[in-house]
């Protein structure tokens, strides 16, 4: 008897221990577009794709229209495993809608990739997500946890420091800006004993604060290494202004990405404060262990679970909540897209009905990809049947 076949009688006992995916530099994407696809396996996944569609549903920024099964593309090639410690993650917080489903989903953990199809087909009923303005096309883009080389103590080489909220913060909102930070005696004084750790750049500063995490390989004060982990805490409650803008306002670059800010902030190290400063919000961060489990998967999203890496994505919450399974199409010159993923965190530039940020991974490669994938986008959330 299958996996699917038991999960009537099955609704209880401990959940599964999701297994780490090890510790990649990134997630290795499929190719793009233009890559002829590979066969689709038969592995004899059979279902019925003609009951009864139910009504649409809408969301404050989207509307979900009801499809067919045969409307998502690739649903039959995904490697639905990959996914599946994602929405295990998801389960240890889940949205009241999915609440009940979690004892079958930790048990379709051990199942057959024709087996969770066909529990899919059954419990959840596919939604295209729209637009109300511009319909069922949006944008994907990319975002990553940079991996930096960190001192615990100030040095000549590492003059960047990250800090920890200030005991104060909150008595003064706004706090006070960046350049404020790095110039006022009255706000270095706020700030001093806060350090968690310095840098070597402070490009890679700003980096670490856009992104909102990241790993941090710190050189102790007895000249052990060790690795942990910066998650977002509190910000100075400033406006964000991309730096990326600002130099292509100033006519300094002809586009704003990271290789192109770099290579401008080499050229033009006399420059830097005014670029930094042009972006008066700071993030502030706090320190958590990183075990070696813990290392196989991002840090923790909106949702309040930690992210997978090719699996999780971040959502306008008026537009898909947190949680929520989510088949994604994505095309174009970076990759090629065909997957189930988790709607699991959130950030300020993703808003809209059909947007969606994708968590690549770790380390330089992850940068990379997320500095370029800027591509169209289609979503269908796979939401529980009434």
């Amino acid at each position: 008897m299958g996996i699917v076949e038991v999960l009537v009688g099955c609704a209880s006992g401990p959940p599964p221990t999701p297994v780490a995916q090890g510790v990649p530099d990134a997630v290795v994407l499929p190719p793009p577009a233009s890559t002829a696809p590979q066969p689709v396996p038969d592995d004899g996944f059979v279902f019925d794709d003609t009951a009864p569609l139910p009504a649409a549903i809408r969301q404050p920024r989207s509307r979900w229209v009801p499809v067919r099964w045969s409307e998502l593309p690739g649903f039959r090639a995904d490697a639905l495993h990959e996914a599946w410690n994602a929405w295990l993650k998801s389960c240890e917080r889940p949205p009241a809608t999915f609440a009940a489903l979690c004892p079958e989903i930790r048990l379709l953990s051990l199942a057959s990739a024709s087996e969770q199809r066909q529990w899919m087909v059954r419990r959840l009923q596919p939604y295209r997500v729209e637009s109300p303005a511009t319909g069922a096309e949006g944008l994907l883009t990319a975002y990553f946890e940079p991996m930096l080389q960190a001192s615990r103590l100030q040095r000549p080489e590492f003059p960047i420091p990250l800090y920890r909220p200030p005991e104060r913060l909150s008595a003064r909102k706004p706090w006070y800006t960046r350049k404020e930070m790095d110039t006022l005696p009255e706000a270095k004084a706020a700030l001093r004993g806060q350090e968690i750790a310095w840098l070597a750049d402070p490009v890679d500063a700003l980096m670490l604060q856009i992104q909102g995490s990241g790993r941090l390989q710190v050189l102790e004060p007895d000249g052990q290494q060790r690795t942990v982990r910066l998650a977002y805490a509190a910000t100075n409650d400033q406006p964000y202004v991309s730096v990326g803008r600002w130099l292509l306002d100033q006519q300094l670059v002809r586009e704003a990405s990271w290789p192109s800010i770099r290579s401008w902030v080499a050229l033009n190290p006399q420059r830097v404060n005014d670029m930094l400063w042009s972006n008066p919000r700071t993030v502030f961060f706090r320190e958590e262990p990183l075990s070696d489990f813990d290392a196989g998967f991002g840090p923790r999203g909106a949702q309040g679970v930690p992210l997978t890496p090719g699996r999780s994505i971040a959502v306008d919450p008026l537009s898909i909540p947190y949680g929520a399974p989510v088949w994604m199409a994505s095309s174009g010159p970076s990759t090629q897209l065909q997957r189930l993923v988790l709607a699991q965190d959130t950030g300020s530039a993703i808003v809209g009905a059909v947007r969606a940020d994708y968590f690549v991974g770790w380390g330089a490669q992850a940068g990379d990809i997320a500095g370029s994938l800027k591509q169209p986008l289609r979503l269908w959330v796979l939401w529980p049947k009434s």
